[in-house]
């Protein structure tokens, strides 16, 4: 059954009073990018009915979206005020990116599908969201010609966070990741303090891995795409 945009407005609306402020999402920025993106719009077509749904959905190439409880959670651990640059690693279905370009001035978006970035770039692209831009590549690398960057935000598990990715940040700067084994993480929020980093968990959670250089091998996460 189809609905009309109406109807989604109203899903979206309804999902941020149920599934985020409950659970202690209410940094006003994020509240209002949640209430703004459609999210219905970053699903697959045969999905869009269970866009607002309270959990992941597929979007292929055994990549997922995000719950928004977690979408939610990373951006405001982020801590971002509106005038960054962030650079995230795991664009997907570009959703993510998307809340948080609502926030902020840019952001540069990292993805190792090819098919996953073009068909987030133009989604984004036609959503008039043109201040984001995304890249095909290894994103535990980074991206050092658009360094330093405000703040990072990772989504896929890694074993631990890149040190590119610690690298490309200015001091102060805020990183966000999903740290730990294949199996079971925890969110990690580090931040810079001069040459020194202050490391604090938030959750338990489950994601994809992260594949590249300084992320999980890819013969060892074959399962995972």
């Amino acid at each position: 059954m189809s609905k009309d945009r109406a109807d989604f407005e109203l899903l979206r609306h309804r999902m941020v009073e149920e599934q985020l402020v409950p659970r202690g999402i209410s940094d006003s920025l994020v509240l209002e990018a949640m209430k703004t993106v459609p999210r219905h719009l970053f699903v697959p077509e045969e999905m869009i009915n269970m866009a607002y749904y309270d959990g992941p959905l597929s979007i292929g190439e055994g990549q997922t979206i995000s719950q928004p409880y977690i979408v939610a959670l990373m951006t405001q651990l982020l801590q971002l005020k509106g005038h960054e640059k962030v650079l995230e690693i795991g664009c997907g279905s570009g959703y993510q990116a998307a809340v948080i370009a609502c926030i902020v001035e840019k952001v540069i978006t990292i993805e190792r599908h090819a098919v996953l970035a073009d068909i987030a770039s133009e989604r984004l692209a036609w959503l008039g969201f043109d201040n984001v831009t995304v890249i095909v590549g290894d994103g535990t690398l980074g991206s050092p010609a658009e360094a330093p960057y405000d703040a990072a935000i990772i989504t896929a598990a890694a074993p631990d966070i890149p040190p590119p990715i610690l690298e490309q940040l200015v001091d102060k700067g805020r990183v966000v990741a999903p740290v730990g084994s294949l199996s079971s993480q925890v969110l990690q929020v580090m931040q810079r303090r001069g040459a020194k980093w202050h490391t604090e968990n938030s959750v338990p959670v489950m994601f994809v891995p992260l594949i590249g250089e300084h992320g999980w091998d890819q013969s060892r996460s074959r399962f995972w795409g």
